[in-house]
């Protein structure tokens, strides 16, 4: 979707030459809910002539009919493929035409479509017309899904191919097993060739619902704008009964170890499980754990002990990914097929340490001081606020999300930290995925 993205000089020297005063405080959020039942979070910023605009819906891949992998996909991808009476050519001239960029993301829970513009009347305008367009009169020709699914098979062929798509796939299904999030967000080639255009129109009556969506706006407009812009993108979404709810993520998986043969010269290595939802309490003392464990670069444990002192890896990492269940645990690297096993074994005895010990106050303090200095350039754009106000919404999170994000890190202790590893990893009952592996087992 929205492969056809530009943006005029103007916005190109607006957005280089300038930074938002977001940068030195935290944005002060409004919100309020359309009459249809729209979650809306404005943040108004004249600091720049520009405006930024997204709407998430409760549209991600997990709602992907039985045997239809790449419904949510593909409805995503040809939102823009042609709506209320104009053609995919038109759509894509007329963000041009205003030097605006159309965009747009999809995941296991959510889709969302944004725009960003320059705020003056006449591309605003124009700009939002054709966004509302999108989003509430999509077309879903024809000839353009058959054109997109030829595209797609091909892309998810090639994927088959490529060791760190092949590790990724088999990496979700060991960690979610029959569950939805383990559907690959793109589809699946023996899939995607069944789906019709039918599917595609059932799908967005279905999930792409007024009452489900979350707008946030970012930048100059006013509240009274930003509240007629707010009816304009959702006056006319669907009203539908919500979905059957998802089946519950198990958290407590079967350890298991995949080996998967390739001809790459490096072994892709994944190992993980059901981690931790958004809103969960622990998020944070899981946050600032992990940043120590390996989510921190060369700060990190995992770092030091296999690269610093091993030389066994270029990287390493660890990070959690919340979603609306708890989403994946995941530690990843690359290493040489003769080093494959002795990587493991390091990965695997310093989480286990990790866990069984927790980290040292020097090591809490140094992690504490980098992520709050560096607090600052989480929010140091109007896009980057953008994505906050879209989660905040999507989630349910409180609104003071961002005052309270350093005072949540700052109070993080290493008996929390402990604490909240302990019971939400086991090292001893984690999904183990190598492709590319060498051919003699490892002994845990």
């Amino acid at each position: 979707m929205y492969a056809k993205e530009t943006l005029s000089n103007l916005l190109c020297v607006a957005a280089l030459c300038c930074i938002s005063t977001a940068a030195g405080a935290t944005p002060v959020i409004q919100h309020w809910k359309t009459d249809n039942g729209a979650k809306v979070l404005f943040v108004e910023d004249h600091d720049l002539p520009m405006l930024d605009v997204a709407v998430t819906l409760q549209a991600g891949s997990s709602f992907d009919p039985a045997g239809k992998s790449g419904v949510a996909g593909l409805t995503h991808q040809l939102l823009d493929s042609g709506a209320g009476g104009l053609s995919e050519d038109q759509i894509s001239r007329g963000m041009a035409d205003i030097g605006a960029q159309f965009s747009g993301d999809i995941n296991q829970d959510s889709a969302s479509v944004s725009l960003r513009t320059l705020s003056s009347p006449e591309q605003r305008d124009k700009g939002l017309d054709i966004m509302a367009r999108v989003l509430q009169h999509p077309a879903f020709p024809e000839a353009i899904l058959a054109r997109e699914k030829v595209r797609l098979i091909a892309a998810l062929k090639e994927a088959e191919t490529m060791p760190e798509s092949i590790a990724g796939k088999a990496f979700q299904k060991a960690v979610f097993g029959t569950h939805p999030y383990a559907l690959p967000v793109t589809g699946e080639v023996g899939t995607v060739g069944k789906i019709t255009v039918q599917d595609l129109r059932d799908f967005y009556h279905a999930h792409y619902q007024a009452d489900h969506a979350v707008v946030a706006i970012v930048g100059d407009a006013t509240l009274a704008e930003a509240e007629a812009i707010a009816r304009q993108l959702t006056a006319q979404l669907p009203q539908s009964p919500d979905p059957a709810p998802l089946p519950k993520v198990a958290m407590n998986i079967a350890a298991s170890e995949q080996r998967i043969p390739h001809p790459a010269s490096q072994s892709h290595i994944l190992i993980g499980a059901p981690g931790v939802a958004r809103g969960d309490p622990d998020y944070f003392p899981l946050f600032v754990g992990n940043y120590i464990l390996g989510g921190g670069g060369f700060e990190s444990r995992l770092m030091n002990e296999v690269r610093t002192k091993k030389g066994l890896a270029y990287s390493v990492y660890s990070y959690f990914m919340p979603l609306k269940q708890p989403g994946p645990f995941q530690i990843g690297l690359q290493t040489k097929k003769d080093q494959a096993d002795e990587a493991l074994k390091l990965v695997r005895r310093t989480l286990a340490n990790f866990i069984a010990k927790g980290p040292t106050e020097q090591e809490l303090l140094a992690a504490k001081r980098n992520i709050i200095g560096g607090f600052p350039l989480r929010i140091d754009s109007n896009r980057k606020i953008l994505g906050y106000l879209s989660v905040i919404g999507y989630y349910d999170l409180p609104l003071t999300y961002l005052n309270d994000f350093t005072r949540n890190v700052d109070k993080v202790t290493v008996a929390q930290i402990n604490d909240a590893f302990k019971r939400h990893i086991n090292p001893q009952a984690m999904a183990t995925v190598i492709v590319g592996a060498p051919d003699e087992k490892i002994a845990k």
